[in-house]
């Protein structure tokens, strides 16, 4: 179970986010498209590269912005935004 105070993993819900894209063979401008958020919000939520400012963090996104993102995948909320509680990988221990 996550602590309160440990950090959202968005390393994994970038994966995630990708992974469900490319499952369905869907290129940035159909999720756009379907979800109503914007390309370049959505490349730079998977590729957590902040758009015009590279001394500004990445955006992680509005509430709205991954619920909007949810309906187009076609899944609950929750389970889009699960990876967030998964602990950071550690690849030097290989958990």
């Amino acid at each position: 179970m996550p602590h309160a105070d440990d950090d959202p993993n968005f390393d994994a819900l970038r994966l995630h986010l990708a992974r469900l894209r490319h499952e369905r063979g869907w290129s940035y401008d159909e999720l756009a498209a379907r979800s109503g958020v914007g390309r370049s919000t959505l490349v730079t939520l998977e590729s957590g590269s902040p758009r015009r400012n590279p001394e500004k963090p990445a955006t992680t996104g509005t509430l709205t912005t991954w619920y909007r993102i949810a309906q187009a995948f076609d899944t609950d909320l929750g389970d889009l935004l699960a990876p967030l509680h998964h602990p950071a990988r550690n690849d030097s221990d290989g958990s």
